[in-house]
């Protein structure tokens, strides 16, 4: 797996200073044009490009340019502006330019981890992204997902809220996207806001934003992503994580197209679809008075449901095509096809970590596989031991079933299995979970783990 490369588009060695100290530990690779032309042919020439900061301070940079042809791109590239000026409407018009974020100088560490979280840029190597743009690049041949592509298109030329439910890993995230392309409001800003990767204290101020001041280390103004997603889209990811009294605030943004910043006096007017996804069951946690009743019905003006995987097999396919395409085309990648035999053992396969788990399997296989056709001995053991005893795995779904658990039960049990497995190591859980320790914090407290 490739590491990301980070683009800095800058005259000032200091945000050179600041971006390497707060990439220290991640792997990376920064890459840096200190002049306008310099940084247009990067993004030219380079289409691995993770994420680009422009440093337009002083003059010397001119982002417009930069964000259009970032903008412009096959694959988009998600922009961060450092700018010298301290205020709400610097930070506006970067955005309505097509920035993701806009960070006042000087620009610390922190600042700028803060902005890659709430920007929901991923620092680690991805799949290919152009698929986040038109339905038509959703690769899918089963019935069900035709069907949810075709009421996404329908749903995408209105204005109603949305809510996208799915287990993880079947691409609510690539819906949200669009069918904001889809949308009259493709011209605005799409922002997104993963609720569960930001810690519950800074939650309402990246939604509502805040005046400098409003807080110890409110240093400037910031707008919210309601503000920054205004004329626009605004993804509202893993919903169902919100605390009780963020559900609230936002109830009433949804009620009223209003937002009140932390420590300003005048309420905002906002212009906003709302697009909200989780892997939760919302009536569950509704029963259990986690969630809020009227902010279901708020969000649930028109559900869609993604399948999981292992319900489309036909997907498998089609999917790992793409997946080996994209890696031949940017590695080299030697593996043409697969033989029947090993796709039927990825088509039986259960999936648990959906499309995100197909991809993390054949980055594998561009290790293991030495030829031209993926055969069963390349694919992970766990899949030749699933074939192999078919009836045990049968078996064990039928224990399973047999002990009567609800989700939440299992949920459970399986994060106390993670612990267990990581000596009560909360950030190697996280990894073998696959989920942020915020997120792992999250669900301890909710099942009461210690």
């Amino acid at each position: 797996m490739h590491a990301p490369i980070v683009a800095l588009v800058s005259a000032d060695p200091s945000s050179r200073t600041a971006l390497e100290h707060a990439l220290s530990e991640q792997t990376a690779t920064v890459l840096v044009a200190t002049t306008t032309e310099a940084g247009l042919r990067l993004l030219g020439e380079r289409h691995d490009l993770t994420l680009v900061f422009c440093d337009d301070s002083g003059g010397r940079i001119a982002r417009k340019s930069l964000l259009a042809q970032a903008g412009q791109a096959d694959i988009p590239v998600p922009v961060i502006v450092l700018g010298e000026f301290d205020t709400a409407s610097a930070a506006l018009n970067a955005v309505r330019e097509g920035a993701v974020d806009y960070l006042p100088k000087p620009v610390t560490a922190d600042a700028i981890n803060a902005s890659i979280r709430a920007s929901y840029v991923t620092l680690t190597a991805n799949p290919r992204r152009d698929g986040l743009f038109a339905f038509d690049h959703i690769i899918s041949v089963s019935p069900q997902m035709q069907l949810v592509k075709r009421l996404a298109g329908e749903v995408a030329v209105t204005d109603s809220t949305v809510l996208i439910t799915g287990e993880s890993g079947t691409g609510k995230e690539l819906f949200a996207r669009a069918i904001h392309a889809a949308s009259p409001r493709s011209k605005g800003p799409f922002m997104a806001l993963n609720c569960a990767g930001i810690p519950e204290p800074l939650l309402e101020s990246e939604l509502f934003g805040y005046q400098r001041g409003a807080f110890t280390d409110a240093k400037h103004a910031k707008p919210g992503k309601f503000q920054l997603a205004s004329g626009g889209t605004l993804f509202l990811d893993e919903i169902g994580e919100m605390s009780l009294p963020a559900q609230a605030k936002l109830l009433r943004v949804l009620e009223d197209h209003v937002v009140d910043p932390l420590g300003d006096t005048h309420s905002i007017k906002v212009n906003i679809r709302v697009i909200a996804a989780t892997n939760e069951d919302l009536p569950a946690q509704i029963k259990a008075g986690r969630f809020r009743l009227d902010l279901f019905y708020r969000l649930n003006v028109y559900q869609l449901r993604l399948p999981p995987l292992r319900e489309r097999p036909d997907d498998v396919a089609p999917i790992l095509k793409s997946f080996l395409d994209h890696a031949r085309e940017q590695r080299g990648c030697r593996i043409q096809g697969i033989a029947p035999d090993a796709l039927a053992l990825l088509e039986n396969h259960d999936w648990p970590g959906n499309v995100r788990e197909l991809h993390n399997v054949v980055e594998g296989l561009t290790i293991t596989c030495k030829n031209g056709t993926i055969q069963p001995d390349h694919l992970p053991s766990t899949f030749r031991t699933a074939k192999a005893s078919p009836s045990s795995a049968s078996s064990e779904k039928s224990s399973l079933l047999a002990f009567g658990l609800s989700f939440q039960e299992m949920e459970k049990k399986i994060l106390e299995e993670a612990l267990r497995k990581s000596a009560g190591n909360v950030s190697e859980a996280s990894r073998l979970l696959k989920i942020t320790r915020n997120t792992l914090r999250y669900r301890m407290a909710k099942y009461h783990i210690s």
